[in-house]
């Protein structure tokens, strides 16, 4: 009686083991990975496997994104008095390759006024270019050839060291038709006028524009 009851345990126990290990198959206890068990494991390609291990699920819910763009308020508060910024506006306006308009500029009443300035050429890439900058509310199948703007600055002291600055930009765009070539003017972004804050900013402090002066 005790060899046959040590028989049927024996058994048991084989039985359980074989059924522990059936459950256990592709499982590996220590890192709770799903073992792929399909053949299609050539390189960049993760067959029908879903868990990735310790990397998750592998889907990215905006990490290492670049961070969204500063707008800087304008008019921009700047701690410089009004002679020291009429110049740097100059400067910026010369490295940026605007040209100042002396007959539309009042330097005494703290205004430069550019130039229009042509910033894209060509009809391929006239359209996408100039919606950067200006708002092309209908698309009425317009051939854009070109996009230009004209920026104005204006300096206005708060006190004897701090000034506001303030920049507008006019956005233009041609179009060429059976009447011969024709400026429309659009509504601008702001994209221009962004750009040329930051370089002002960057100009006299040496560092990157906040959004908050």
């Amino acid at each position: 009686m005790k060899s046959r009851n040590y028989s049927l345990a024996l058994v048991a126990i084989l039985f359980v083991s074989a059924f522990a290990f059936g459950q256990g198959k592709g499982v590996d206890r220590q890192n709770q990975r799903i073992s792929d068990t399909s053949t299609n494991k050539a390189p960049a390609n993760n067959g029908t496997k879903t868990d990735v291990g310790t990397t998750g699920s592998g889907i990215n819910f905006g990490k290492d994104k670049s961070p969204s763009r500063v707008m800087i308020p304008n008019p921009y508060r700047m701690t410089a008095r009004r002679d020291v910024l009429m110049k740097a506006v100059a400067d910026v306006m010369r490295d940026r390759k605007l040209i100042v308009d002396d007959a539309s500029s009042k330097p005494n009443e703290g205004i430069i006024v550019s130039q229009p300035y042509t910033f894209i050429k060509g009809a391929v890439v006239a359209k996408s270019e100039l919606n950067r900058y200006g708002n092309i509310v209908t698309d009425d199948g317009r051939s854009w050839t070109r996009g230009r703007y004209t920026i104005t600055v204006e300096v206005q002291p708060i006190d004897g060291i701090n000034s506001n600055v303030s920049v507008n930009a006019k956005i233009e765009g041609r179009i060429d038709g059976p009447s011969g070539a024709e400026w429309i003017t659009l509504q601008s972004t702001g994209m221009a006028e962004q750009e040329f804050l930051a370089a002002l900013i960057e100009n006299v402090t040496g560092g990157t524009p906040s959004s908050s002066p």
